[in-house]
């Protein structure tokens, strides 16, 4: 019944028709009032003060249209069966990515309690994550509708695909961000009304299906392959990926780029993962602590802990004991981070370790160095990458989250001009830039880095708003 009513959802949910959300053009700016898909003005009025304190035109300009770039253009809100219900897609792709729309939305979580109608709005994106890992916990991301087809590219995908799936690669971050954050929004606003029997039920659809990824009893439901030219597209061994020893840690068969992973056991999704199951304990006992619940918690956090403790750590001649990318249990290791979150980069940002904890700066030191293979130097910035848009292409993503993960004042205004010089005019993030040439980008329209830099800008205006000043 759970399923057949998280299908329903899709299907009966108040949502405008699609079209409407591919109608804007990021060379127009941001849209006009009456053009904008949801206006809160806690974040208007955000907007208008943390403005005044960035002196620098462009930087400034930026601000202003990058942070409600996802309230701008991307939320459809609607209702389902009396609830908030809310559709996010990614900008210029019209599918809801799990990862994608918690990571955009995340940084107005903190408003939720001076507007009841963005409340409502975040409310409604947490109940649509929950049904949707309830139609398929594998998918990394879903259609509007059930009666929508597939992703173009995914049509044809040799995997168990489901009514509403809009593709299905198996990534272990996809059911990490929705629990990161219910979280912030229950812990934000107090709303337990979230953790209904829908609620309890996803969350127990996670922590079996990170369970059944741990492959201790066999390879498990899932496989996925792809008719493809891109080698990172899809996945060997008759979809099961490449060999790795059953050690304790989930298997992932994707990155948070939607790159297949080369070793199975990735490392940083696994840290966030453990981070994920101590938040749903937290919210498991304000939903009235199902003792069975807190205890399967327990015993995957044990295992998890021990298995990336042992496995998931090299010792680096440069830099010594750090986190690696990727292992396989037997000993192999992929020595590199991407721009992506979960990466290494991101861990403290993600929650998963203190910004000082010695094994994160040295994994950060390896990270921001040319021993990562990622990590890009060029005339117009440095930066890490991702095999995902190839060898010299910069992520503001990477630069955004170096500079939110950073202890070191003059690194941070650094970052700023470097995410202030790179738009190509354009005065919005890209998903990748060309280290020497910006005119040169990916992804005109890609509202997690547009959001992303905005919650850069609110952090330093709250914390430190002398950087705001520096980086003119």
């Amino acid at each position: 019944m759970v399923l057949r009513g998280a299908a329903a959802a899709l299907t009966a949910s108040a949502i405008p028709a699609p079209v409407a959300a591919l109608a804007w053009n990021a060379a127009d700016g941001r849209p006009q009032p009456a053009d904008r898909r949801f206006s809160s003005p806690a974040i208007e009025a955000a907007i208008a003060a943390i403005r005044k304190q960035i002196p620098d035109p462009v930087l400034a300009a930026m601000f202003e249209r990058c942070f409600p770039n996802t309230l701008d253009t991307t939320v459809f809100p609607g209702t389902f069966d009396g609830s908030p219900d809310t559709f996010v897609i990614t900008g210029d792709i019209d599918a809801m990515w799990l990862r994608d729309s918690s990571a955009q939305v995340h940084p107005y979580v903190s408003f939720a309690s001076e507007d009841p109608a963005l409340a409502r709005l975040l409310q409604g994106v947490v109940r649509r994550q929950t049904r949707c890992i309830l139609i398929d916990p594998y998918a990394n991301a879903f259609t509007r509708n059930t009666s929508d087809p597939p992703l173009s590219w995914a049509v044809h995908d040799q995997t168990q695909m489901k009514p509403g799936v809009a593709e299905r690669k198996w990534e272990i971050d996809s059911l990490c961000y929705p629990v990161r954050l219910a979280h912030a929004y229950w812990r934000a606003t107090g709303d337990v009304s979230l953790f209904d029997a829908e609620w309890k039920a996803a969350a127990w659809k996670i922590v079996a299906t990170f369970t059944e990824q741990q492959r201790i009893h066999g390879k498990g439901p899932y496989h996925f392959m792809r008719l493809t030219p891109i080698p990172s597209d899809t996945v060997p061994l008759d979809g099961y990926g490449n060999p790795a020893r059953p050690v304790g840690m989930i298997f992932s068969m994707f990155r948070p780029s939607d790159d297949a992973c080369i070793f199975p056991l990735f490392v940083p999704a696994n840290l966030f993962a453990i981070r994920s199951l101590e938040q749903l304990q937290e919210m498991n006992a304000a939903a009235g602590a199902d003792s069975r619940l807190n205890a399967a918690c327990n015993e995957l956090l044990n295992a998890l802990r021990a298995a990336v403790e042992k496995y998931g750590t090299v010792e680096h001649p440069a830099f010594g004991k750090i986190w690696t990318y990727e292992v396989d249990g037997y000993g192999n290791s992929l020595r590199m981070d991407d721009a992506n979150a979960p990466g290494l980069l991101s861990l403290p940002y993600l929650g998963c370790c203190d910004v000082r904890d010695p094994m994160y700066q040295r994994t950060r030191r390896f990270v921001l160095s040319g021993d990562n293979p990622y990590f890009f130097r060029g005339t117009a910035a440095e930066g890490t990458g991702s095999p995902h848009t190839g060898l010299g292409m910069i992520w503001p993503i990477g630069i955004a989250l170096r500079a939110l993960t950073s202890i070191d004042d003059s690194e941070i205004v650094q970052c700023l001009r470097w995410l202030r010089d790179t738009t190509a005019g354009t005065n919005f993030m890209h998903e990748s830039f060309s280290q020497d040439n910006p005119a040169q980008f990916t992804r005109a329209w890609f509202a997690w880095a547009n959001t992303l830099f905005g919650e850069l800008i609110v952090k330093l205006a709250q914390s430190k708003p002398d950087l705001l000043r520096q980086a003119g």
